[in-house]
């Protein structure tokens, strides 16, 4: 698909808390709705550790004692999906408004369109990926399942069969939003110290689970990938893949303004993160 020239900011971010990583993809999202800033691609990690579950996920599904009892936060997503444990990856954010060409259309369309990018991402980094051609069937057998990279999406990126990206949208009136995770190294089954089973043969077979299901950029290539080089090969694929010029940049004061509000009033409290049982 051939896309006209458009101009996007990109901001890169140092790693942090889980609940000022998406207080401010929530703000950039409010003011990239409003026409106040550019479409935006914003890369960053997280520190410490954090738990994050999906937008409607229950609260009931991690084991709070073990989650603490690791040094790892939690943070509830503006986004879908389940569990994920943010550890050793590269993030990435897209806020736009509803306007913008490469998120018109469904939700499953312009996923469509930025996994062209994710894809050419992975494969300047060394990996052919596949991307499914059509929505994926999940099965009732999943349907408690509270981790992320265990249940199959919607045009799903894996390699040989085994996720690697984990995508994730939320749309508003006026504005959409995309993050997701690429795991670049580290133990995938972790996650499952933090969440609740019914006893631990069960936690045990999930973790192996998992790994049949999902995999990161050290498992495929046989050695790590650091942050810097997969967030380069993410701005050099967004560029090319959806004809973009991607400008350096950084928030707007009234942007960090509204970050900080969103991470004291609402996503560091557990009045947001435990709101569903």
């Amino acid at each position: 698909m051939t896309y006209s020239r458009r101009t996007w900011r990109l901001i890169y971010d140092p790693p942090a808390h889980g609940s000022w990583n998406m207080a401010v993809d929530e703000s950039i999202l409010e003011a990239a709705g409003r026409g106040q800033v550019l479409p935006t691609l914003r890369l960053y990690a997280w520190q410490p550790a954090c738990l994050s579950l999906g937008y409607a996920q229950a609260i009931s599904d991690v084991d709070i004692p073990r989650l603490r009892a690791r040094g790892w936060e939690i943070v509830r997503r503006p986004t879908g999906g389940r569990a994920i444990l943010h550890c050793d990856e590269l993030t990435y954010a897209i806020a736009a408004p509803i306007s913008e060409p490469h998120l018109a259309g469904s939700v499953l369309e312009s996923y469509r369109r930025i996994s062209e990018a994710l894809l050419q991402a992975l494969k300047l980094l060394g990996i052919p990926a596949q991307r499914s051609e059509g929505p994926l069937m999940e099965s009732h057998s999943d349907d408690h399942n509270p981790v992320c990279f265990e249940r199959p999406s919607n045009y799903e990126i894996t390699f040989q069969g085994k996720k690697i990206i984990g995508s994730a949208q939320a749309r508003r009136r006026d504005g959409v939003l995309q993050h997701g995770s690429l795991p670049l190294f580290g133990d995938l089954a972790r996650i499952t110290q933090a969440l609740t089973y019914p006893d631990e043969p069960s936690r045990k077979e999930s973790g192996e689970r998992l790994l049949a299901r999902a995999t990161t950029l050290e498992m495929i290539l046989g050695h790590p990938i650091t942050w810097d080089s997969a967030a380069q090969a993410f701005v050099a694929a967004f560029q090319h893949s959806l004809n973009l010029d991607l400008e350096l940049g950084e928030l707007t004061d009234s942007e960090h303004a509204r970050s900080v509000e969103l991470g004291k009033n609402k996503y560091s409290l557990p009045s947001w993160s435990e709101r569903v049982g």
